[in-house]
């Protein structure tokens, strides 16, 4: 891990933790899932050398705790979360910042491209779940009200269970997020025998992550539509991608309704739905390649 700068950023109902490393022109990476700032190093330590990359906590999640008990989550207030953070890093609009989103934190990249875009220069949207623009929209209402529902009767797990069989996601990828599969944590293949600490830490950060995605997140992430008229008349270049291992499945058959309707087709990038951290690589060369020189 290359050098990293670790603070945290108060803002309303939460405090977010977050890590700088890097020089150059600002990009913020927003995860999504059970995933924190660590499922974003193995790719970022690869960007830095090109780019200050902003890696953080989402609230609720990890080391970015509410303020009060948790409650359902709005993609906007994490747009403005995103939003505040660029401010906190010294984004201005007259030196907007690159952004790329994963899943959920790619439907909040595009949120925060629609409602600030003078501090975005160019939105990478990874793959982002946006169900509401399919045509077999009701089917997804239909799942998002049987996950709700399994939280409210039987707790996350049951929860989880509901979720990852709607989605039906090949691989190792069971949905986590409405789309989200692999927690990303690098590009390291799964430790043989005990943890080391940071792994370890970063196990029992995912594992504690859950229920708070599972029964806050979820739900009402799953649906929310962009403005698609904002994002067209931003200014912003919006970038939609897809993984080439991902053909088919919801979160790829989303992406390519949102790139039809911003009149264009999506990037392809190695691996799949969790590619930035199985293939983190390759994964930042084609990021390289997509993003303003």
């Amino acid at each position: 891990m290359k050098n990293v700068k670790t603070d945290s950023l108060p803002v309303p109902g939460a405090n977010l933790y977050y890590e700088v490393r890097g020089s150059g022109p600002v990009l913020l990476l927003i995860c999504g899932g059970v995933y924190d700032a660590a499922g974003y190093a193995g790719l970022a330590d690869r960007l830095a050398d090109r780019y200050t990359v902003v890696t953080y906590d989402r609230r609720g999640n990890s080391r970015s705790p509410l303020d009060g008990p948790p409650e359902p989550q709005s993609i906007a207030v994490h747009a403005d979360d995103a939003d505040r953070l660029l401010t906190a890093v010294g984004v201005t609009e007259d030196e907007p910042a690159c952004v790329f989103g994963n899943s959920s934190g790619a439907v909040i990249g595009l949120e925060l491209a629609a409602r600030h875009p003078g501090r975005v220069r160019a939105m990478v949207a990874h793959e982002p779940p946006v169900f509401e623009l399919l045509p077999d929209r009701d089917h997804w209402r239909a799942l998002m009200r049987d996950v709700a529902d399994a939280f409210r009767e039987g707790g996350a797990g049951q929860a989880m269970g509901v979720f990852a069989m709607g989605m039906g996601m090949g691989g190792d990828d069971h949905g986590e997020d409405a789309g989200d599969g692999d927690t990303g944590q690098g590009d390291a293949a799964a430790p043989q025998g005990e943890p080391d600490p940071e792994t370890a830490a970063i196990m029992a950060r995912t594992a504690a992550n859950m229920e708070f995605f599972i029964g806050h997140e979820v739900p009402p992430f799953s649906g929310h539509t962009p403005d698609l008229d904002a994002l067209r008349t931003s200014g912003v270049r919006v970038v939609t991608a897809v993984g080439e291992a991902s053909e088919g499945e919801p979160p790829y058959r989303a992406t390519l309704a949102l790139a039809e309707r911003l009149g264009g087709r999506p990037e392809v990038f190695p691996g799949d739905h969790g590619g930035f951290g199985a293939e983190a690589e390759a994964f930042a060369a084609r990021l390289r390649e997509v993003l303003p020189a």
